[in-house]
């Protein structure tokens, strides 16, 4: 199954740290939506992760879902946050539900975060993504991989 996670993470690579965890251990494919896109279609799956800003995916990403994710694909969403309180994916998920992809399931967990006033303090959750959170995403993209291959 050809797999791919289009990321953005630009302020601490909290996301890419993730993301590099999942790449490294299954061998998918790593694109970094700042960068040039080449064509999804080929990807039977793809993971959308971003960090979140103002309660939501950062804009780069956001654009690169509305404008260049396929129709009638498998996804999943990961992210990191400073508070991971509720899902910060639903914008994008609107975005993926409106194309007709089949949406597998979120990731989302703590992040370092110096945003805005957080940058006066030092920031937040400097350890974040922990060992353990990364983990939980190996898990979470491993449930993922189990669901495609048993439809």
């Amino acid at each position: 199954m050809e797999t791919a996670i289009l990321f953005e993470s630009y302020h601490h690579g909290n996301t890419k740290k993730i993301c590099d965890a999942i790449g490294q251990k299954y061998g998918i494919t790593l694109i970094d939506a700042r960068g040039p896109i080449e064509d999804l279609e080929k990807y039977d799956l793809i993971g959308l992760a971003s960090g979140v800003a103002y309660g939501k995916y950062y804009k780069t990403i956001t654009d690169v879902i509305r404008n260049k994710l396929p129709h009638n694909k498998n996804v999943f969403f990961i992210y990191t946050c400073g508070n991971p309180n509720k899902d910060y994916s639903m914008q994008v998920k609107e975005i993926a539900a409106g194309k007709n992809c089949t949406i597998l399931g979120v990731y989302g967990c703590k992040g370092y975060d110096t945003y805005g006033p957080l940058k006066l303090i030092g920031g937040i959750n400097k350890e974040n993504p922990t060992a353990d959170e990364i983990n939980e995403a190996i898990k979470f993209f491993e449930n993922i991989l189990r669901r495609c291959t048993d439809e």
